[in-house]
């Protein structure tokens, strides 16, 4: 159930007077930082988060952000179960979402693009293409001013946000670097009987599965153990791999937030198992085996003549090759 804080605000904050140079720097400057992590975590482009709050929360100086840290204007839609305010829009008394904090409102907001179909396409478009971005969102409806893309663009331009998505390029890079040096450890070949370092644990109830720390190998193929919470995209990021690849690898279709910890694979899996079948444990489902014993889901259903959604019963035998 939402907690509801109910405050009635008089105006809008996105057209009220500008704030001066001054006010606006500082908030750059304070709130810099969140916008590269967000770029570097999600793929939204620092100038265009910078901008988005700049105009948003009037540079902070708005009451809607300073009395619920929402900085981005974002509503609250069906899926929100958090804290509200209600606050004077396009229409009286709109519901709008309240954060805890600045940097849950920065990381609400890449999530709430990143995760949205109609703001898909822009993740298309290179990250320095601020002009693109800015009218993307304009079109996928993010607000409804008619000029809301040109002043994105006046603000970034205006203010030199660009570099501040330069930076984030930067860090990412570093990020990457030290990432392109990460090795399989000892690259051992990973089965239930052969562990290592525990990072956590995965019960189907009549089986405990303890998988490795870092990156290890299952069936021929270099993957490890992300817990829920995990970004998809920065995983992409830190590994160098095009992030629609690594969907493809793990049978994925546009997730970035894991909600459930499981395997991810760095590279493609193998079309048979490592042995002749799998015995279903209690609460697991195709996919879950497709992941345990690092084979594609295709294959898997293909040999076992199964439609995608299969929910296969305990002690069931699953083939891992073709008869």
């Amino acid at each position: 159930m939402k907690n509801f804080l109910i405050l009635f605000f008089v105006a809008a904050c996105l057209g009220t007077k500008a704030q001066s140079n001054e006010v606006v720097n500082a908030y750059i400057d304070e709130y810099k930082q969140l916008a590269i992590d967000e770029m570097i975590r999600t793929g939204v482009p620092a100038s265009i988060t910078l901008a988005q709050g700049i105009l948003e929360s009037n540079a902070g100086q708005c009451t809607l952000t300073q009395q619920s840290n929402n900085h981005f204007g974002i509503k609250c839609k069906d899926d929100w179960t958090g804290d509200v305010v209600y606050h004077n829009d396009d229409r009286k008394h709109e519901c709008f979402r309240r954060y805890n904090s600045a940097e849950d409102s920065y990381r609400d907001h890449s999530d709430f693009l990143k995760t949205r179909p109609n703001y898909a396409s822009l993740f298309d478009l290179d990250v320095t293409d601020y002009i693109d971005w800015a009218y993307g969102l304009k079109s996928a409806g993010y607000a409804t001013n008619p000029a809301y893309a040109a002043s994105l663009i006046k603000t970034i331009e205006k203010y030199n946000l660009e570099d501040i998505t330069l930076v984030a390029l930067q860090q990412s890079n570093q990020i990457n670097v030290v990432a392109s040096n990460v090795q399989p450890q000892q690259n051992i070949e990973f089965t239930n009987a052969s562990l290592v370092e525990k990072q956590d644990t995965k019960n189907y109830n009549a089986k405990v599965v303890q998988y490795p720390g870092g990156v290890f190998r299952i069936n021929q193929a270099n993957v490890l153990y992300a817990k829920q919470g995990t970004s998809l995209f920065a995983l992409a990021t830190q590994y160098d791999i095009p992030y629609k690849k690594l969907l493809q690898y793990n049978d994925l279709d546009n997730v970035d937030i894991l909600q459930e910890s499981t395997l991810i694979y760095l590279e493609k899996k193998q079309k048979n198992g490592s042995k002749d079948y799998h015995i279903v444990s209690s609460n697991e489902n195709i996919y879950d085996i497709a992941q345990e014993e690092g084979v594609q889901l295709e294959s898997l259903l293909a040999y076992n003549n199964l439609p995608k959604n299969a929910q296969p019963k305990t002690g069931d035998k699953i083939l891992l090759y073709k008869r």
